[in-house]
């Protein structure tokens, strides 16, 4: 009897229990219709009765990126006008004419063209402005709508009007466009007799079998030791991540695991074949712009112990989003996980499910970071990216380097100086000379260059507070001595900083001359964290006990 009372109180119990759940699905359900109709109807008496015409896509697609606006960063809707730019992110590929554009000034410019694209076989330079395109002007057009118009049909002819320096009258240039592929791997080479160099850009549909390929050609040339740079890399497709970590791990490995609200969706991410290169030293590269795939590659090779990770901690984004298919050809895309690196660790940095009242994102504070262990013991941790095995401290730019950027005085006056000189010396010779740097400093005078420095700024602060506060009378003589030692003068901020800005500057000559295959050659064998991965990878002894702290 005893045990028929208790099993019938179990039955009413999971019938409560199915109830309440019950309820509380049909109380979401129905706040869900809820706002949907309140939406519709909003729309449609906005429609109705706002005092000026809508758009009705523009206006719609507005509330929708609002709406995913508060939930992160890369759930992105993409109406079908815009379902390319998200195939562009996923395979590199797209058909145009193979160059980088921006705006300056009133202008569209082309900025790079990609070596050996139409726009550079069509005699397109660095710094001409697109005045028309087939015909048709782009004045008052923005970047994104002269973009369109370059692309189109792979085969099809198009002319494009450019003004340039030292011309009379405008060019007309005629390209053939073509099926662009930004290569994943723009570079690869021997950075010394012994270790291979490969950068990796990107994570699209073709980024493991460039890495693959590179490895092989780099060890046929003799390379006992491997560099993997993923400095500025953002991200990609997972699949490719996994695969690129499969070249250096044993078959079925676990990678990454990934876990969501749907959770026959969570998975784990092994290993499929036997590596290509188990036992080749492997440093890598990453920086405070490695992120998404390029962390799940560097993270999972540190928990592993299969790689030094050396550079700047990392960006932390942990989150995995799905592309879902719309109606009407449109797409979203979503962030439907977090993924986890073998050591169990999750390593984004902002918790966007925890807004402050403002509406901004805060970081995971350090009482919620957990420490993890890699495969060999070594502390590791989560909430807030990939801490390297070696840090390097990020160069620090005067202030006048960083206005040479800002101002694209740089840009201009090598577009300038490369119109005059169509050639310059070979990339291993190259270098800035006297003459070179003194007529950039007249460039920079002709053009009337100036900025204020942020000491210069304080003082000026400091000033009104101390005129506001009945100061500035007593105090004038001292604020006044101040201001001459805080006053520059471009010479001498030129002479005082000229190594950095000459080092800047020789990579835009290089950039601009040789294209971006010649500058990732070029700082191949000028950069202090190549170096260091060099020096780390020559000492046998140094590289196992990064790798086997206890032993």
């Amino acid at each position: 009897m005893k045990n028929k009372r208790f099993l019938i109180v179990l039955f009413i119990i999971a019938i409560a229990t199915l109830g309440l759940t019950a309820l509380k699905n049909d109380d979401k359900n129905f706040n869900i219709s809820k706002n949907l109709n309140i939406f519709a109807t909003l729309f449609r008496d906005i429609n109705l009765f706002y005092v000026d015409e809508i758009d009705a896509d523009k206006t719609i697609t507005t509330g929708i990126n609002a709406m995913l606006k508060s939930l992160d960063p890369y759930t992105v809707y993409y109406p079908e006008s815009e379902t390319e730019e998200l195939s562009l992110m996923t395979t590199g590929e797209y058909a145009g004419i193979g160059s980088v554009i921006n705006k300056k000034g009133d202008h569209v410019i082309i900025r790079e063209p990609y070596k050996g694209s139409p726009a550079d076989k069509a005699g397109l330079l660095p710094g001409d402005i697109i005045l028309a395109i087939d015909g048709q002007s782009t004045e008052g057009k923005d970047v994104s709508q002269v973009s369109d118009m370059l692309k189109g049909q792979p085969g099809n002819e198009i002319t494009i009007k450019v003004s340039r320096k030292y011309e009379n009258k405008p060019l007309e240039k005629k390209a053939i466009r073509e099926k662009i592929q930004i290569p994943s791997v723009p570079y690869y080479g021997m950075a010394n007799d012994s270790t291979g160099y490969i950068y990796l850009s990107s994570f699209t549909d073709k980024s493991a079998a460039d890495v693959r390929s590179a490895i092989i050609g780099l060890t046929n040339r003799g390379a006992r030791s491997l560099i993997l740079d993923l400095r500025g890399n953002a991200g990609g497709l997972l699949d490719q991540a996994i695969e690129i970590v499969n070249f250096f791990i044993p078959r079925n490995s676990k990678v990454v695991s990934t876990k969501g609200k749907v959770k026959q969706w969570d998975k784990e991410y092994l290993t499929g074949r036997n590596p290509i290169v188990p036992d080749i030293p492997l440093a890598v590269l990453i920086d405070r712009g490695s992120a998404s795939a390029a962390e799940i590659v560097s993270g999972s090779l540190q928990d592993l112990d299969r790689a030094v990770l050396i550079g700047e901690r990392s960006f932390g984004k942990g989150l995995v989003q799905t592309v879902r298919d719309l109606t009407y050809n449109t797409k979203l895309k979503v962030t439907t996980a977090k993924y986890y690196i073998p050591s169990g660790r999750c390593i984004q940095a902002l918790d966007y499910s925890h807004r402050n009242p403002d509406g901004s994102v805060g970081k995971v504070p350090d009482s919620l970071i957990t420490e993890y262990a890699t495969k060999n013991g070594r502390k590791v941790y989560d909430g807030g990216g990939i801490t390297p095995d070696i840090k390097i401290e990020p160069q620090e730019f005067a202030r006048i380097t960083q206005e040479l950027v800002l101002q694209d005085l740089t840009f201009d006056f090598i577009n300038d100086y490369a119109l005059r000189h169509p050639q310059i010396d070979s990339l291993s010779a190259f270098r800035i000379t006297d003459d070179i740097y003194n007529e950039f400093k007249q460039y920079l005078k002709d053009k009337k260059f100036s900025y204020e420095t942020e000491s210069q700024r304080t003082l000026e602060r400091l000033v009104e507070i101390a005129k506001a506060e009945k100061y500035y009378d007593s105090s004038k003589a001292d604020l006044d001595r101040l201001k001459e030692d805080f006053n520059h003068s471009i010479d001498r901020d030129m002479n005082l900083f000229r190594e950095e800005i000459t080092t800047f500057l020789t990579e835009q000559f290089i950039q601009r001359y040789y294209y971006q295959e010649g500058l990732l050659e070029y700082q191949m064998h000028h950069d202090e964290v190549i170096d260091k991965a060099l020096e780390v990878l020559a000492d046998a002894e140094a590289y196992y006990a990064i790798l086997h702290p206890a032993a």
